[in-house]
Formats: structure tokens, C-alpha cells, sequence
């Protein structure tokens, strides 16, 4: 097999295609989604590859075969019926400020209406959403696609501000109602985002979504499965440690029997050759660190939490369940189900090395605001641990801790005095890609 493109940062498929990158074929998921339902909901974390199956969508609809030849759809979709496709996207918009979403979909309205040489005829927008659906349907005999990327971009990135944030959630619930009310126009419709926001307080005017997040047949629609690592990849595996790359980047688990790999880190390891925590690099876990530690979370009690569909699901401005937050952004995953069909429960757990050490090396920093005090004394650490020096390392933690001024325990939220002090000690070995077992029960 040669060796191909690595599509890094890579959203449209034509781009993917041109170039001729490596793809895991998703074709097969969107057929089975637009034969069983008309409208979706998915939620996953930063660069897993949402945008690309919306943009895969798209170009399906267009109805451009030969783009798909070689995938699951160029055999098995009807090409001779092209649905048109009013898509808006809301990665590039910053709406810190009141009013800044409006313009944002005043202008892509505009740029639709323009493309598809259709006169609005509405001032608002969601008048031109309406009359630009209706006019597609009616012009072209085919029933509209609505597709919307990063639905909740608008309400994460303005929660530090959250008079902004509820009025972007208002304005987002009542522009997403209007595809309800044009049900009649409508074909298919596909929101993705990060955060799953309550039914109630995003979608209570499109509440005839189905969310697709945690149903076990979509579980592999973004991210790469073990079987793409060998099949699609092989050629980038020669020389690295394939055991390596399945503990550091394997692991998302969204209810399905198969756990898959973060795209962004698998494409940087192929290009660089070096194992790094590529995906937390990317984003600045501030909020989560500070959200965490504000609670009293101990770090220890991350690995192993047991949740409920509703607690999952819990994510709203003011109201952020600690085990939706992390959950939905990336930093645990389904471990496992328990309980029964009637009281379901699910545990959750670090996906893999890279989010457990990166994670526990930023709650450190927090803990422990002394970065070059932390630095050297993990590599210290270490030396003294593969040396069975237990001596050394008492000696070590003696000084760590005596270096930690009482006034940050203090202004730490963490409640219990014992619980600041564990979090410290159980952050500063599992950053150091060690397994740490908290009370271990025996009998």
C-alpha cells in the first residue's frame, strides 16, 4: 500500500479527495442515517471529525459521484436525486458580544441567498432561514438538507459571560424552531456540536431531534477504529510501537463495542513520529482545571465515576454537571454500563494515557503553582523510583510538600484539608504515566 496524504486539518471532502488523503470511509453511516430518520443530533468532542462528516453529507447530496468512487455510497446511493442544502456553521464565529451571532447568520444567509439566486424578502433571520428553505423546496421539487456545524459555539464561548450566553442560546432556539415549522420542506437535517445542551433549554422548538450521541450503531461515526489504524493507515505504522499507540491514543467509547482513536492525535504522530499529547495541546483546559478544583473534585475520583443519562446530558449555562463536562469534552469516556434496563448507570474513566497524564499535570500546575518546582522534581522522581529508592522518594515528597504555602490551600475550594494534599500526590505520579491504584479494596 503507498503512502498517501495526511489530511491534517483537512474539513471538506473534495480537498480530501483532490489531494488523495487517507480516509476512513463513513459513507456507510450517513446512508443508514438518512434511510432510518429525518433529524439528528450528534454530540462529540474538538476535532474528531465532525465537520468532515458534515461536509461528507453535503457533498452527498450534491449528488457529485465520482468524489465517493471507492466508498460505501458510490454503489449503494440513489445519484440520480440531489436534494439542496442549506448549511451554516458557527466554528468561526465569535459571539462574546451581544448581537455578534445575529450577524454571523445574517451574513451566511446572505451568501446562500446569493449562491442560489434567491431574493429575501424578510428582515429578520429567521424569516430569511424560513423563505430561503421554502424556495429551494419549491424551485427545485426536492425536499431541503439542513445541516449546522458546531451548533453550541455561540453559548460555550461566551460563558464567562453569561447574560451573552443566554441571550445566544434564546437566539439559537428560536432560529432552530424554524426547522421545525418548515417540516414540510425538509428532508434530512443534521446538527452537530460539542456540548449536548439540554432539549429543554436549546432545542424545546426542534424537539423532534434524535440524538445519536450514545447509540451504539453510531458509536464509530467520528474517529478512527482500530481496524482504520491497519487497514487505512498501515503504511504510517512501520517503526512505531503499535501497542504504544493504542494505550496513548485509543479509547473513546460512546455506548458502541468498539472504541475508537482521536484523529487529530493519530495525524500528528504519523507526521511527527513522536509521542506527544497532540489533542490536549490544542486546547487550553483553563475553565475545566479551575471548574474542577472550585468544586473540591479530588483528581483521584475522576477515574471511575458513575453517572446516569441525565447527569451526562447535564449542561446548561450555570448549571454544568461535573460529569457532562467532562464527558462531552473529552476528557472521560464510557468505561462500561451497569445497573439494568430500567435504572441504567454508566462509569466513566480516562480514554487513554494522554488525557490521564495531561489531564493530572494541568490539575498539578493548579495545585501546585510553582512550574519549575513541579518539573524538577518529576524528573527526579522518576529516577528515584526506578531505583526502588523509597527513602528518596519520602524525602522528595517532604519537600514537596513543605514548598506548597499554606495560604493555596486556603483559597483552594477543595473541602476536606486530607483531599487537597491527596489530589497533589495522586497528580503528581499519574503525570508521570504511572498507574496509580486509590484504595484498593480487599477484603
Amino acid at each position: 500500500m503507498a503512502r498517501r496524504f495526511l489530511p491534517i486539518g483537512i474539513q471538506t471532502l473534495q480537498n480530501l479527495r483532490e489531494l488523495d488523503c487517507y480516509y476512513g470511509d463513513k459513507t456507510g453511516y450517513a446512508l443508514r442515517l438518512f434511510e432510518e430518520g429525518t433529524h439528528y443530533f450528534l454530540s462529540r468532542p474538538r476535532r474528531f471529525g465532525k465537520s468532515l462528516f458534515l461536509d461528507t453529507l453535503q457533498e452527498l447530496f450534491a449528488g457529485d459521484r465520482e468524489l465517493f468512487k471507492g466508498l460505501h455510497a458510490y454503489e449503494h446511493w440513489d445519484w440520480s436525486v440531489r436534494h439542496p442544502v442549506v448549511r451554516l456553521d458557527f466554528g468561526g464565529v465569535n459571539a462574546k458580544l451581544p448581537g455578534d451571532v445575529n450577524d454571523d447568520v445574517v451574513e451566511q444567509l446572505a451568501d446562500m441567498e446569493s449562491l442560489a439566486a434567491v431574493e429575501p424578502r424578510h428582515s429578520t433571520a429567521r424569516g430569511r432561514f424560513r423563505h430561503l428553505i421554502q424556495t429551494l423546496h419549491r424551485r427545485t421539487g426536492q425536499r431541503v438538507v439542513v445541516l449546522v456545524d458546531e451548533n453550541d459555539k455561540p453559548i460555550v464561548d461566551a460563558l464567562e459571560a453569561p447574560d451573552v450566553a443566554r441571550a445566544n442560546r434564546d437566539y439559537l432556539r428560536g432560529l432552530y424552531s424554524t426547522i421545525k415549522s418548515c417540516d414540510a420542506h425538509v428532508r434530512f437535517c443534521f446538527l452537530t456540536g460539542v456540548s449536548n445542551f439540554s432539549k429543554a433549554s436549546l432545542f424545546s422548538g426542534l424537539n423532534n431531534l434524535i440524538d445519536i450521541t450514545l447509540e451504539p450503531a453510531y458509536s464509530a461515526v467520528c474517529g478512527y477504529t482500530e481496524d482504520d489504524l491497519d487497514s487505512v493507515f498501515g503504511p504510517e505504522l512501520e517503526g512505531l510501537d503499535r501497542t504504544k499507540i493504542r494505550h496513548s491514543y485509543n479509547g473513546y467509547c460512546w455506548g458502541g463495542p468498539e472504541r475508537v482513536y482521536n484523529p487529530f492525535d493519530v495525524l500528528l504522530l504519523f507526521r511527527r513520529r513522536v509521542f506527544r499529547p497532540w489533542w490536549f495541546e490544542t486546547g487550553t483546559p483553563k475553565f475545566l482545571v479551575e471548574t474542577l478544583v472550585q468544586r473540591g473534585i479530588d483528581s483521584a475520583s475522576l477515574d471511575g465515576m458513575v453517572t446516569n443519562d441525565e447527569l451526562l446530558s447535564t449542561f446548561d449555562i450555570g448549571n454544568v454537571g461535573t460529569e457532562a463536562l467532562l464527558f462531552q469534552t473529552g476528557y472521560l469516556t464510557l468505561v462500561g454500563p451497569e445497573g439494568d434496563d430500567e435504572s441504567q448507570y454508566y462509569r466513566l474513566g480516562y480514554p487513554n494515557r494522554e488525557v490521564r497524564q495531561s489531564l493530572n499535570l494541568s490539575l498539578l500546575r493548579h495545585l501546585v503553582q510553582n512550574e519549575s518546582m513541579n518539573t524538577l522534581k518529576a524528573s527526579h522522581l522518576r529516577r528515584l523510583l526506578e531505583a526502588a529508592d523509597f527513602t528518596g522518594v519520602k524525602e522528595l515528597l517532604h519537600a514537596l510538600y513543605a514548598g506548597i504555602p499554606v495560604d493555596w490551600h486556603r483559597r483552594n475550594e477543595i473541602a476536606r484539608f486530607e483531599g487537597y494534599y491527596a489530589s497533589v500526590f495522586y497528580s503528581y505520579f499519574t503525570a508521570l504515566r504511572l498507574d496509580v491504584t486509590v484504595e484498593d479494596s480487599s477484603s
